[in-house]
């Protein structure tokens, strides 16, 4: 009785703890949507610059993000049935699946922190060569779109202050509506502009990424608790 009881109490917990992890499936799938499609973003690396579009590298990482979300709304719901039932069959599933969702978002997360640089960095040079063009060419009407889209959408001129002031004086109409060589140099640059951007995303994805780490470790652990206990219960 003790043991049908320990049981019971695990396939519970195990249950709420499966609805926890698909309801946290859909908040990372909504989150990678919102991400996918946010304007700041997407005006940015839709960019052409000649035949070089803007760096993707920030997108590799929202389509993981929306597949691992995908793929733990199916699991989440395998694991609240197969607690229901007190299935062995499908709780040894859910383990197997969650062993191999935990190793892809470990991977996911150092390539992540590999990149987590390189991905402002492209988006930089990018920038920085279209605002090259822009100043030195007159007739480089595709590099001044890229660059007032940049300036537009980050409320910015130039990649430091001194880039930012010679715009300014020499190409306003490249800088956002309004802007003075004054108040360009009180702003801060399209490259702090630029950080903050990419790393305020990052920094959300890498919340996410921790708290469904730690739920799918408790996941793992319950599952293989109740395995035991429906094996030893039926033994009984």
């Amino acid at each position: 009785m003790g043991v049908e009881g320990c049981t019971k109490c695990i396939k519970y917990l195990l249950f709420v703890f499966n609805f926890v992890f698909w309801l946290a499936g859909g908040v990372i799938l909504g989150v990678a949507l919102w991400l996918r499609h946010d304007p700041q973003t997407t005006s940015l690396l839709y960019l052409e610059l000649g035949d070089r579009p803007a760096p993707s590298t920030f997108y590799v990482g929202i389509y993981i993000l929306i597949a691992v979300g995908a793929v733990m709304m199916f699991v989440g719901f395998l694991g609240c049935y197969g607690a229901i039932q007190e299935s062995q069959c499908l709780l040894g599933t859910f383990f197997t699946c969650l062993v191999i969702l935990f190793a892809c978002e470990v991977a996911a997360g150092i390539w992540g922190f590999v990149n987590k640089d390189q991905i402002a960095k492209d988006v930089k040079q990018f920038y920085d060569q279209a605002l090259q063009q822009a100043v030195v060419d007159d007739d480089a009407n595709n590099a001044k779109a890229v660059v007032k889209t940049f300036h537009e959408t980050l409320n910015c001129c130039g990649s430091n202050q001194l880039t930012a002031l010679t715009t300014s004086v020499l190409k306003n109409s490249l800088c956002p509506t309004g802007t003075t060589p004054f108040n360009s140099l009180l702003k801060e640059d399209c490259h702090q502009k630029i950080d903050e951007l990419f790393s305020g995303k990052l920094y959300l994805i890498g919340i996410a990424a921790i708290v469904v780490a730690v739920i799918m470790i408790f996941e793992m652990i319950l599952s293989m608790v109740l395995c035991c206990g429906i094996r030893n219960s039926s033994v009984y």
